[in-house]
């Protein structure tokens, strides 16, 4: 694991996630926090998928639901929609590449390599649908018992 290429792939992801968030036309002061989301959760997939060997499917998994989490928190803290948060930070998970070479395969005829590219399109959609749910669900969870601990503690803050 080189330290200058995770802070490259930081980077990079970082800018892509606010040109992103600029083309849906978010607004400016979301720029950051959607980029700082989108660039560390891919620096966590990077590690996960490229570094440790995890698989292509639980690597997006987490991924989705770290944004979903990350997401949630930025939309409370900047009182702003969690769309604003979610989408911009998604744009590097999405699997074009995958899509791309599927088709380019089926139209050259090679149809063993439009399965396997097919399989990895699913797999990748499904992972971050998937994710985005359980993201949601755990959000729920955590303020579900954030609201009872408080209720049921002798101190209340």
């Amino acid at each position: 694991m080189n330290w200058s290429n995770l802070l490259l792939q930081f980077f990079l992801c970082y800018v892509s996630t606010v040109c992103f968030g600029i083309l849906l036309n978010i607004p400016k002061r979301a720029y950051h926090t959607a980029g700082m989301i989108g660039g560390g959760v891919w620096v966590v997939y990077w590690i996960m998928y490229y570094c440790s060997g995890i698989g292509l499917a639980f690597s997006n998994l987490v991924a989705a639901i770290l944004i979903s989490v990350l997401s949630q928190a930025a939309a409370r803290r900047k009182r702003m929609p969690i769309i604003v948060f979610n989408v911009p930070a998604l744009v590097p998970f999405v699997p074009g590449g995958q899509a791309y070479k599927m088709v380019r395969n089926f139209a050259i005829g090679n149809y063993h390599l439009v399965t396997v590219y097919f399989y990895q399109v699913v797999v990748i959609v499904g992972a971050i649908t998937l994710g985005f749910g359980l993201g949601e669900l755990l959000n729920r969870v955590l303020n579900y018992l954030h609201k009872y601990l408080l209720k049921k503690s002798r101190w209340n803050f």
